[in-house]
């Protein structure tokens, strides 16, 4: 049994973000983080190593060759080898081309009965939420989106997963996908011990030769060219107003005031 974690460097967007002339990302000029949400991914595949005893944790990332960085963090974090998709054909790739791209990765990684593929719930680069659940059509496994909570019973996971208005539990045979939200843990840091072994460890690199033979790999589905939609605009939100606190002994009053006077009410 091994567990697969599927992680995307992301533009740190606490700072401001640089774009382009056509209106794309300036990836190049901006800082990077690994994806919040992909942290808490590797963090249950990580637990789950610890509880049930699976054979070993792989990470993923298709990037530029800089991410193969953050692979070694999450190494440096508990994962056992990364593997970085990386080649000139993937770029311009939207989700679905992407989903494409990783899919035939994880093929070319192995997916047994018992394994676990692990994705963060969205990327806060696109927010789409949509590259998980189509790698798991694409493998042609079972998925299970916004996890709270995992239990291994057998061979199936007992899931529960957050909708709007409450819980659902569901109960999925390996193998299968999971999506998982911050509120299934809290991820560890990167040990000292970790990070000096993180650079022992070669990072395997997956690229278009290596990927090609794959059914899912073909020049009309990846890079640009396979992607149907495209992004036409990224910008910086406009900044938010500062709240105001309400510290008296009637709130319901202060605010009816405060409304009043701005002529609201």
């Amino acid at each position: 049994m091994k567990a697969i974690v599927c992680l995307k460097q992301v533009p740190d967007t606490s700072g401001k973000v640089a774009v382009k002339d056509n209106g794309q990302l300036d990836r190049g000029s901006m800082a990077t983080i690994t994806n919040p949400d992909d942290l808490n991914a590797l963090e249950a595949a990580l637990q789950l190593k610890e509880t049930i005893g699976c054979d070993e944790v792989v990470v993923v990332s298709m990037g530029p060759p800089a991410a193969e960085n953050m692979l070694r963090e999450c190494i440096a974090r508990g994962a056992d080898r990364g593997v970085l998709v990386c080649g000139g054909e993937f770029a311009g790739s939207d989700t679905f081309a992407t989903s494409q791209i990783i899919a035939a990765a994880i093929n070319k990684i192995g997916v047994g009965p018992e394994d676990i593929v692990f994705c963060g719930r969205q990327a806060i680069d696109g927010d789409t939420a949509q590259v998980g659940p189509q790698i798991a059509e694409k493998l042609n496994i079972p998925q299970v989106t916004y996890v709270t909570e995992i239990k291994k019973e057998g061979d199936a996971l007992i899931c529960k997963r957050a909708l709007e208005d409450g819980f659902m539990v569901v109960k999925v045979k390996t193998p299968c996908l999971l999506t998982c939200i911050k509120e299934l843990n809290e991820p560890r840091y990167m040990s000292v011990s970790g990070i000096f072994g993180a650079y022992d460890k070669q990072i395997e690199i997956y690229d278009y030769p290596a990927l090609k033979d794959d059914p899912l790999i073909e020049t009309d589905t990846i890079g640009l060219k396979g992607s149907p939609t495209n992004v036409f605009k990224s910008f910086t939100p406009p900044q938010k107003g500062a709240g105001q606190m309400l510290t008296s002994d009637s709130p319901e009053t202060e605010l009816a005031g405060i409304l009043t006077g701005k002529h609201l009410i």
